[in-house]
């Protein structure tokens, strides 16, 4: 009975595998829904299910999870940008069409047109930022003082592994 269970486990992590790698990226074509700028850590490019903290810039509203989003974007005009993945021009992130995928990830849009050509598209692969940029030294999360508690995210991850 042992090795009847032993098989059969080994048989099933090799065919789960396999099955992941055909389905790979199919989605519906409702994998990008429009979101609400107070929703997205404009820093992080996420979307989250509470409010984020709201932040002022030169007369322009941006919204980052935690204290250390908000002084980045305070402090640095190229993370309060980014690019239309359809025009491939820059765009305010306080002015942007905001789509969220079904992973919680953010793209901005100069136009509703940009966005719904987007939409109508397959979705992108995911891109693993390299852990330098994410705040990570060594493999390990740089410390921050938690000053104010951050929203959790809509996908469930803990507020360390998002950034």
């Amino acid at each position: 009975m042992k090795t009847f269970l032993l098989a059969l486990m080994m048989a099933l992590t090799s065919f789960i595998p396999a099955m992941a790698a055909d389905n790979g990226h199919a989605h519906s074509n409702d994998w990008l829904k429009p979101a609400e700028a107070q929703y997205v850590c404009m820093m992080n490019n996420k979307v989250f299910d509470k409010p984020q903290i709201k932040i002022d810039v030169e007369g322009k509203t941006y919204y980052g999870c935690c204290s250390m989003c908000a002084d980045k974007l305070k402090n640095d005009a190229s993370l309060r940008m980014a690019t239309d993945p359809v025009s491939g021009k820059p765009v305010d992130k306080a002015s942007a069409i905001i789509g969220a995928d079904t992973h919680g990830m953010t793209y901005y849009f100069e136009s509703k047109e940009n966005f719904d050509k987007f939409a109508s598209g397959p979705m992108p692969e995911m891109k693993h930022e390299p852990m330098h940029e994410m705040g990570m030294k060594d493999g390990m999360m740089m410390q921050e003082s938690p000053k104010e508690s951050a929203p959790s995210p809509k996908n469930n991850e803990s507020h360390q592994q998002h950034h």
